[in-house]
């Protein structure tokens, strides 16, 4: 895996083939019809940042199957770079269905077994030199929960050496690990080693053992990030920064939308989040620009193809502007 290119945001972490149903309120075995999507966290990621304009590569692995073949058609086709995108011979690329039930039951089934393509990236494989250039690197959880893609992670923060804009998802999904307690012992690892964490009230309390949002920012600072972002779902976002004036917290509101499919709504965030970073804005204006395009997106069936544009997330503001 090797480019030359510089991205504004790289990636690393979960890839696969979403297959959605086109009914709702109904179990799997009584679906008759599904759409194929891109997916996993951090390729969704990495398209939503795609769609504010901003260059993006995903550092993943697929089966050298048709469905890897359809992951890298997908991701040009949504303005990804696949140069970090390699296959792995007797591994099948990643399936994931999931049952809707709007507005807030989709439970996953992840076909991903006995290991996923992802969980193979390798150090030695990787390009430091496009890590270590990237406005924002952004990993998620799931690529520390087996090796060698466990060591990979680290050996990419050690290129970044706690580079501005290093972001870690703390996207916990416990059918990928053992048990809780497992999963928390290496997110402790990792936090000292990046600057942003971001995830929901379930996902810190894996993290670092709090659920109440401010005590849980309190606590991924004091791991050694500088921002914490605590997402709330129907009770919005919570920022909390600390420089040499001191700690400051930001609280934003939902922003009030009919959900169609929540799933893909955190990756949406994600990669506004990456956007406003890199933009420079006031923390406040990047968590309401988030959380305005994780909302569009839980409109929308599927999770790759519905992340939405800046205009898009821009004329949602409005709205919800003028309603107030």
């Amino acid at each position: 895996m090797s480019s030359s290119a510089a991205f504004d945001v790289v990636t690393m972490g979960r890839v696969g083939v979403d297959l959605y149903p086109l009914q709702d309120n109904v179990g799997l075995e009584d679906v008759e019809t599904f759409g194929k999507y891109l997916g996993g966290s951090a390729t969704n990621v990495a398209v939503a940042a795609a769609r504010h304009g901003r260059s993006s590569a995903v550092i993943t692995r697929t089966g050298n199957d048709a469905f890897g073949t359809f992951v890298h058609k997908a991701l040009a086709e949504l303005g990804v770079s696949d140069a970090f995108v390699s296959g792995v011979d007797g591994l099948n690329t990643p399936l994931a269905f999931c049952e809707m039930y709007p507005p807030d039951h989709f439970p996953l089934l992840f076909y991903r077994l006995p290991t996923a393509p992802d969980l193979q990236i390798r150090a030695e494989e990787l390009d430091l030199e496009a890590i270590r250039g990237a406005g924002v690197f952004w990993a998620t959880v799931t690529g520390l929960s087996e090796e060698p893609s466990r060591g990979a992670h680290h050996a990419a923060w050690q290129a970044r050496e706690r580079a501005p804009l290093t972001v870690l998802d703390l996207d916990y999904r416990p059918m990928f690990w053992s048990d809780p307690a497992t999963a928390g012992e290496q997110v402790r690892r990792a936090l000292p080693h990046v600057t942003v964490a971001v995830g929901n009230k379930e996902e810190c309390e894996v993290a670092v053992g709090e659920t109440e949002p401010r005590r849980a920012a309190q606590a991924l600072l004091e791991a050694g990030v500088e921002v914490a972002i605590v997402k709330q779902g129907p009770k919005g976002v919570l920022g909390m920064t600390r420089d040499g004036s001191g700690t400051r917290v930001v609280e934003v509101p939902p922003t009030p939308v009919q959900v169609i499919n929540g799933l893909g709504a955190g990756d949406g965030f994600g990669g506004a989040l990456c956007h406003g970073l890199l933009a420079g804005w006031d923390l406040e204006h990047v968590l309401r620009f988030a959380n305005a395009a994780g909302a569009i997106v839980a409109t929308r069936r599927e999770c790759s193809t519905a992340m939405p544009t800046t205009v898009e997330v821009e004329a949602l503001l409005e709205e919800v502007s003028t309603r107030a």
